[in-house]
């Protein structure tokens, strides 16, 4: 990919230009990152757990007939993706209280949450994210009323599948987050769903022992983070034990 041109690096992942027009290459990095990069660490062999992960997910997602900009895996690390315009929000979707919304409002990390709750936040690295309103989205333009309940009606679609997803692998979905863009065909636009949903951008416990299975465990200094990506990977059916084939222990990423 080295040939292509490069038209943008963010913390986990590069983009390439495509080979059609209209088309990118996502190209999924080793690089953990947490605080906005104020920690960040190069993690062997998260990029590919991630692209494949993600697959799965984006795949399955389209098959549902919810629009992704995914459209298929090129290789262990990279994807082919339509161009979107990227819309600067992050959307978080939860469902059990953990991370900021339990410090904010002084909610036990672990409570299920009344209802699942969607929240918004300004992408700007500088900034640390602030959460923002729907009243601010509108007001400085960053989305339009429709696309904003577009976008709404994304999350909430996705995580119904999601919750129901990892609850049948043992998984509780704690929270996401998402990001959305507008994609353009002819004289039509559509919001859709862009980005990657990984362990880098859920919070994922087992059911049965609450142990975490997502980016929290390099947040908090856990250790076992590409064990736990892995694990995920296992479950979802991604992954699978090692075969004759193969010597040497564990799993092995299926083709």
């Amino acid at each position: 990919m080295n040939r292509r041109r490069r038209i943008y690096e963010g913390k986990a992942k590069i983009l390439y230009e495509g080979p059609e027009p209209g088309t990118l290459v996502c190209h999924f990095k080793d690089d953990a990152t947490a605080f906005n990069a104020k920690k960040h660490e190069i993690i062997d062999g998260k990029g590919v757990l991630n692209n494949r992960i993600s697959e799965f997910i984006f795949t399955a997602l389209n098959d549902l007939g919810i629009q992704t900009h995914f459209i298929k895996r090129l290789n262990m690390r990279e994807q082919l993706i339509k161009e979107v315009e990227i819309i600067p929000l992050e959307v978080i979707v939860r469902n059990v209280a953990a991370g900021s919304i339990a410090k904010r409002l002084g909610i036990e990390e672990g409570t299920q949450l009344p209802r699942s709750v969607i929240e918004f936040c300004y992408k700007m690295d500088s900034l640390d994210d602030p959460m923002v309103s729907e009243e601010h989205i509108t007001a400085f333009g960053w989305a339009s009323p429709q696309e904003i309940d577009d976008i709404m009606a994304l999350a909430i679609r996705i995580n119904d599948f999601l919750c129901g997803m990892f609850r049948a692998v043992g998984i509780r979905l704690v929270d996401f987050k998402i990001e959305c863009g507008r994609y353009f065909e002819g004289d039509t636009m559509r919001v859709i769903l862009a980005d990657e949903i990984s362990p880098d951008s859920c919070r994922l416990w087992d059911i049965n022992t609450n142990d975490k299975m997502d980016k929290d465990r390099f947040r908090r200094d856990m250790g076992g983070m590409i064990e736990a990506y892995q694990e995920v990977a296992k479950r979802l059916g991604i992954m699978i034990e090692t075969t004759p084939e193969r010597k040497g222990p564990g799993p092995v990423l299926v083709k």
